[in-house]
């Protein structure tokens, strides 16, 4: 039985971490990385950190436009899928890489399984909500995080059959969040509860000039010291628009442990990532997200996260309110990769 899995940036790296292990010791898997984050920083640390299997295809497919990189993936994904003999293909999340991997296996009669499934923003100007919805309307097994997340894909009758097995970010979370790397909090000069920790580098924000000057202004207006781990995409787009930074604690992109120690030690989050906005409720760090709407819903109907666009007095506003005193296990128990291996099998058998 083999199972090709289709990954290619980093919070696919982190799912993928809880799954193929477990999946190697009850299948052959072929772990085929599309190169959509081909910077080292956001690539090779993970498999090293997360001892992630090192990819039997490695295609270098990154950059170019989201139609351009899902056009290249689906033309090496094709004739690959079919040389390897794919019982199934497995894929994750929301990027291109998850869209071309469901569609090259669904147009070969090859059965898909999409991991965090049913997740919706209902933002269909995110490139994000298009790929996950014609993912999950591509597969034949659509493996969700949350009941919340089912009863969505029942609403909207997909063909797959729909599973909830969990949340695999938490499993991954729970392990290795004791290992965090505190010693990445000295070297940027932090104390643990004296620093916010933000992140940008969706292209809604970071690609509009108008929205870039607005987030930047945003990060200037709160009350410091701000950590900002720079992703590559973002760097540029400050650097082209010749705008500063001065005054935030800038720093490269981070590996797991190094990013965990942060988020474990921040007073609040500020972020445009959705794995992040999951990551900092786990952490149990308060969120305030740097999006108009999201796909983690739960997190804000729990109190956790708060949606404030790039408006800055309602982040500020945001940063007061307290956290409820209660953080739900809305995400499951910390082992969704089994249930992911064993419906996945389950599926080909």
């Amino acid at each position: 039985m083999r199972i090709a899995t289709v990954i290619g940036n980093r919070p696919q790296f982190v799912k993928a971490a809880a799954v193929s292990h477990r999946l190697r010791e009850r299948a052959e898997e072929v772990l085929v990385h599309t190169g959509q984050h081909y910077d080292d920083a956001l690539s090779r640390v993970f498999f090293d950190e997360l001892e992630l299997p090192r990819p039997e295809h490695r295609l270098e497919l990154g950059g170019g436009s989201n139609t351009s990189q899902t056009a290249r993936m689906l033309s090496a994904l094709e004739p690959l899928l079919a040389a390897e003999r794919a019982d199934a293909v497995l894929v994750y999340g929301d990027t291109n890489s998850t869209l071309a991997g469901a569609l090259a296996g669904a147009q070969a009669g090859i059965p898909v399984a999409h991991v965090e499934a049913g997740m919706r923003s209902y933002d269909r100007t995110m490139p994000e909500e298009l790929n996950r919805v014609l993912a999950d309307h591509a597969s034949s097994l659509l493996l969700c995080s949350s009941q919340a997340a089912a009863e969505t894909l029942r609403a909207e009758r997909v063909a797959g059959e729909v599973a909830v097995v969990g949340d695999v970010m938490v499993d991954v979370f729970e392990l290795l969040a004791p290992r965090a790397d505190q010693a990445t909090l000295a070297r940027l000069g932090v104390e643990p509860g004296g620093y916010l920790l933000a992140t940008a580098h969706r292209a809604g924000n970071v690609d509009d000039p108008k929205r870039l000057a607005a987030l930047v202004e945003l990060l200037h207006a709160l009350p410091g010291p701000v950590v900002l781990p720079l992703h590559p995409r973002t760097r540029a787009r400050v650097r082209e628009a010749a705008l500063s930074l001065d005054g935030v604690i800038v720093a490269p992109p981070l590996g797991y442990l190094e990013f965990a120690a942060l988020l474990l030690g921040a007073r609040r989050v500020l972020t445009d990532s959705g794995g992040v906005q999951k990551e900092a409720y786990l952490a149990g760090v308060p969120c305030i997200t740097l999006r108009a709407t999201t796909e983690w819903r739960e997190t804000v109907q729990a109190g956790w996260n708060t949606l404030v666009d790039l408006d800055a007095p309602a982040a500020l506003a945001a940063l007061t309110r307290e956290p409820p005193p209660d953080r739900p296990p809305l995400y499951g128990d910390g082992r969704a990769g089994e249930r992911v291996v064993d419906a996945l099998l389950r599926m080909v058998a």
